[in-house]
């Protein structure tokens, strides 16, 4: 059934804006005006969305319609999955209670999609399948998951754990997003800084030492060629920056590019713990929600391989598919693996034996994601410190480089 976008006039006439599900323009308006309403416009919302979302938690929001001024977030989607589950936990059918979502929601974009999938559940399509129409909001471990959720009646839990792993994920990706915007927002100002005083203030001082017959000293020629390299050339300097960044933005996202970044991410000294440590994370905790909700072991590997971060790691993680089904653990298979931690290994090995594995990788998802928050924090705390003994050297060449000439003339005055 089509949906509709409509703006009206209630009996206040004040406009109000919706949507409404109905077989034609004509009965979408009769349908309005059951509610105490006049419509003003009626259009048929007919295009997908066209959100990205990377994994679970990280979308790339923005508009997914001409004229929409609101975002689809993740914090959006943990939300409605978090009212959800309460609703079918109250013994509310999932039609009603997408219903009653849509009705309670402020975003058009959101209530659209909300729309649409009530309209396939009353077309007779599992909530899983409705979900995978729109494969770039909902993630494949939000869809597999419910999918196991209604294969064992406990949708409702699923959809609970779904809300909590999103929420905890985002919680995360937010810390470390905070514990790195001081450093870059030092860099970006100081840079600016510098470049400013380079190319306006310094001119002016060093002006008196052109006409000088005396030979200036070498940091003060250098300082001054770089000032008008920078004043004559800045334009066709940015654009070359500009140009480079989409260039090399353009070769990461290639599938050669993707894996010599992700090649060397894993070689870099300061950084390789830390991207293992967050594929051990995010592998940790998706298979343990995978199999938390029935789904099958080779099947969540699938799954999680897309969510390891890094090309590499996904690699092994699909070839252990291959080991498992000829017979092979999975902690036999991880053990000697380079980017897998042994407390990981040992972790699963005892969750094998015990029949507790999602336990164990629970367990060790926690104890990852402390790990790495407090390598992170950690590591910014180093960054600091670090930037600013390069500003203070900067800043230290400048006025060595202004104060020399100076000093030589004072001295020849003399």
């Amino acid at each position: 059934m089509p949906v509709y976008e409509y703006t009206a006039l209630n009996t206040q006439g004040k406009t109000v804006q919706g949507i409404a599900d109905a077989d034609s323009p004509a009965a979408a308006r009769q349908k309005i005006r059951s509610q105490g309403n006049y419509p003003v416009t009626v259009e048929e919302t007919s295009a997908k969305p066209r959100f990205s979302v990377r994994g679970f938690s990280l979308p790339l929001s923005g508009p997914g319609w001409a004229g929409w001024t609101s975002w689809i977030r993740a914090q959006d989607i943990h939300l409605i999955t978090r009212q959800l589950a309460t609703l079918l936990a109250a013994g509310i059918p999932l039609a009603p209670a997408l219903s009653g979502l849509i009705e309670q929601g402020e975003q058009r974009a959101l209530k659209t999609v909300l729309a649409q999938l009530r309209e396939a559940v009353h077309e007779g399509q599992s909530f899983s399948s409705a979900l995978s129409a729109h494969a770039r909001l909902f993630s494949p471990i939000y869809i597999n998951m419910v999918r196991a959720g209604e294969a064992s009646g406990t949708l409702h839990l699923v959809l609970e754990q779904l809300a909590e792993f999103g929420e905890r994920q985002q919680a995360l990706h937010a810390r470390i997003r905070g514990a790195m915007l001081y450093p870059l927002f030092m860099a970006v100002v100081g840079v600016a800084v510098l470049a400013f005083l380079i190319t306006f203030i310094l001119p002016s001082i060093t002006s008196v030492f052109a006409g000088s017959e005396q030979a200036l000293p070498l940091p003060t020629t250098m300082l001054m060629g770089l000032s008008a390299v920078l004043r004559a050339y800045w334009l066709p300097l940015l654009l070359l920056v500009f140009a480079l960044i989409a260039g090399l933005r353009h070769f990461l996202h290639t599938a050669a590019g993707e894996q010599r970044w992700h090649k060397l991410q894993l070689s870099l000294p300061i950084f390789k713990g830390l991207i293992r440590k967050q594929a051990a994370a995010r592998f940790s905790r998706g298979l343990a929600s995978l199999l938390h909700s029935g789904v099958p072991l080779v099947d969540a590997l699938a799954i999680v391989s897309n969510m390891v971060g890094n090309v590499h790691i996904a690699r092994t993680v699909q070839d252990s598919r291959l080991e498992l089904e000829k017979g092979q653990s999975l902690a036999a298979y991880f053990r000697g693996k380079p980017y897998f931690p042994p407390m990981l290994v040992q972790m699963m090995a005892v969750g094998e034996q015990s029949g507790e594995l999602d336990t164990m990788l629970a367990r060790a998802a926690d104890s990852y994601e402390r790990e790495l928050e407090t390598k992170i924090m950690a590591l910014t705390s180093m960054i600091e410190p670090v930037m600013i003994l390069l500003m203070g050297a900067a800043v230290a060449f400048i006025v060595v480089a202004v104060l020399l000439p100076i000093f030589e003339m004072n001295q020849l005055i003399r």
